[in-house]
């Protein structure tokens, strides 16, 4: 298969889109980050689980990893294109390979921080829906109607 110079452009809107989802998720870590670090300072003596400190960590670095071979991918395109209008087909061929598995890379971080937000996430819901269970026995006090009117 020959690789023309579309090829590589076509990559370009998903990797875009991608680029586009981390930043997202991003944002969002460093908006939960930013406010476990405000109720820190107004309120030292407040327990911060040290598991959710490392998870927080250990999830931002992700992120990053995910953005930088996010990042590598489109360079790659773009330097494949290059190749391709100057007429070096084959190392156009392995740039454009190298530019796949950057992607490839990038994903599978992707899917692993996840699994690790999907995970975190359950043990908070595992923890309020403990506490109200005991409360109540049941989560129905949740959608029960004001008799005070």
């Amino acid at each position: 298969m020959e690789l023309q110079l579309s090829t590589p452009a076509l990559l370009f809107s998903a990797i875009t889109l991608l680029m586009l989802a981390y930043t997202n998720r991003f944002l969002a870590i460093a908006s939960l980050i930013r406010g476990l670090h405000k109720k820190f300072l107004d309120n030292p003596e407040q327990v911060i689980l040290v598991d959710q400190l490392q998870n927080l960590k250990k999830r931002l670095n992700m992120i990053k990893n995910m953005q930088l071979f996010g990042v590598l991918s489109f360079l790659l395109c773009v330097i494949c294109m290059f190749l391709i209008y100057q007429g070096y087909t084959m190392p156009a061929n392995v740039v454009f390979i190298s530019s796949m598995v950057a992607l490839l890379v990038s994903l599978g971080i992707s899917f692993v921080e996840i699994q690790i937000s999907t995970k975190a996430l359950n043990l908070e819901l595992a923890d309020m829906e403990e506490i109200f269970k005991k409360k109540s026995g049941k989560l129905d006090f949740i959608f029960k109607k004001d008799s005070k009117k």
